[in-house]
């Protein structure tokens, strides 16, 4: 028996550095994509710049060279995959661990006869199901954002606010949703992935796919208030994205996530407040 644990150990090693090396590949290619200007006319560089108050670019007269209307089909196909791409470069980083968790149960479950269809294609179907559930996002994001720039909160050239109270009704219910049961109850979901897995986990792909599809809920259920803040920050600003990216993941991997996502609530209300003022 002890030759056969060997094995499976160093199975289990393998799949574990080979799932780990493809999410790094996958947010690599995401970022770069990003950074390419992801189709939209523009790059993040063109884009990266910070202000507590980014509607006050747009209130001192900065010109909007894009404000015609040019929101098509295609447009909108384009807008979505930008966000869905940009989900995959903010989320991948915080849901590793658990994606590389679920490869570990999936590997040892068909190593040791449990579940023989476990391995990585399980693996791939539990990270497919997981995005999908944020390429759903990424469409709902697209709406809101023709929504936004066509009652004009949102500038079509910078993607950003041009409205103080916008500014402030976004960041200040960003705030508040931290305090919110929902938010609490998402976060202790992505924060603790083996009392995940142990609750949720179901045998074959169709599991595997359901339990990526439910860990996709939770974590846009988790984070959605903040990726909203990209509107008033610049959707493809890149300083906003990365401080997201690294809040989300500060959130569900620092020892103390839980006490930082209050303090965090808490700033955002005040920064919403004194938005008004400005």
């Amino acid at each position: 028996t002890a030759p056969a644990a060997s094995s499976i150990e160093r199975i289990l090693r393998r799949d574990r550095r080979v799932a780990a090396v493809a999410l790094a590949v996958l947010c690599a290619l995401a970022w770069t994509y990003l950074l390419a200007g992801a189709g939209m006319g523009m790059s993040l560089a063109d884009a990266a710049a910070f202000s507590l108050f980014p509607h006050e670019r747009a209130m001192s007269g900065t010109p909007d060279a894009m404000a015609e209307p040019r929101w098509s089909a295609a447009y909108a196909a384009l807008t979505a995959a930008m966000w869905w791409v940009m989900m995959i470069a903010m989320m991948t980083p915080s849901a590793a661990p658990m994606i590389l968790l679920q490869a570990r149960v999936a590997r040892h479950a068909q190593a040791t006869g449990k579940d023989p269809d476990g391995g990585l294609n399980q693996s791939a179907l539990f990270v497919a199901g997981y995005l999908l559930v944020w390429l759903a996002f990424a469409i709902a994001a697209t709406a809101l954002e023709w929504l936004l720039e066509a009652a004009g909160w949102v500038s079509a050239m910078m993607m950003s606010s041009v409205s103080a109270g916008f500014t402030a009704g976004v960041l200040i219910a960003a705030g508040v949703y931290q305090f919110t049961p929902l938010k609490n109850a998402c976060l202790r979901q992505c924060r603790a992935p083996f009392a995940f897995l142990t609750r949720h986990w179901r045998p074959g792909r169709l599991g595997a796919a359901r339990l990526g599809i439910l860990h996709g809920a939770y974590c846009v259920g988790c984070c959605w208030a903040l990726m909203a803040l990209l509107f008033v920050g610049g959707v493809m600003n890149p300083v906003w994205i990365a401080a997201l990216a690294a809040v989300v993941l500060l959130e569900k991997l620092a020892g103390a996530g839980v006490l930082m996502s209050r303090l965090l609530g808490a700033l955002l209300i005040a920064w919403g407040i004194a938005a008004l003022a400005t």
